[in-house]
């Protein structure tokens, strides 16, 4: 992608992400975007096919400089000592609590559903990448495994935002951490 469709592109996201802070969004239309980014029509498609995708996109940004973040250290919140990651799980729930590309409306909005598929999904590639090696033989599906532990994680992340985020993503990531721990380790 060159530079001018990398600016595009990001002027796309962050008039999208204003936009969840004025309104929900189920009410925010293409149109809106456009307007917003002040770029065309025929640009705003040729980027995305439709809202939904842009949605999508803007998840996968979050999980790619998480996953970048992993393998280079360039920009850590403090999390990564020696160049390995002492929790990727607590570089996301940083993001979150930092509210990056204003994921807490995303996933607070009307439509969560959508969003909450897509970061589901990201996180499920991003526990297989990061926790379960090709050739561990587990018990149970390994798929099964992948899709238990990130739906846990997806609810924890409710949990926490329904009770205002009382613990802090150091905090969170420890009990997640204990508690998919021995998961891990009894079913190999």
């Amino acid at each position: 992608m060159d530079r001018r469709q990398q600016k595009t592109r990001a002027a796309i996201f962050t008039a999208f992400t204003t936009l969840l802070t004025q309104k929900s969004y189920s009410k925010i239309t293409v149109q809106d975007i456009i307007d917003t980014a002040d770029v065309g029509r025929t640009t705003f498609y040729a980027h995305f096919e439709t809202k939904d995708d842009l949605l999508k996109a803007l998840c996968e940004a979050l999980f790619q400089h998480i996953m970048d973040s992993a393998k280079d250290c360039t920009h850590t919140h403090g999390l990564y000592t020696n160049d390995q990651p002492e929790s990727i799980f607590c570089h996301l729930l940083q993001h979150l609590q930092e509210n990056d590309h204003h994921i807490l409306e995303l996933l607070t909005c009307d439509q969560s559903g959508i969003f909450l598929r897509y970061f589901q999904d990201s996180l499920s590639a991003l526990i297989e990448s990061h926790y379960i090696e090709p050739s561990d033989q587990f018990v149970v599906p390994r798929d099964f495994l992948i899709h238990h532990i990130s739906g846990s994680f997806v609810e924890m992340v409710l949990w926490w935002m329904k009770g205002h985020q009382k613990y802090t993503p150091v905090e969170l990531d420890q009990y997640f951490r204990c508690v998919i721990a021995p998961i891990l380790s009894k079913l190999s």
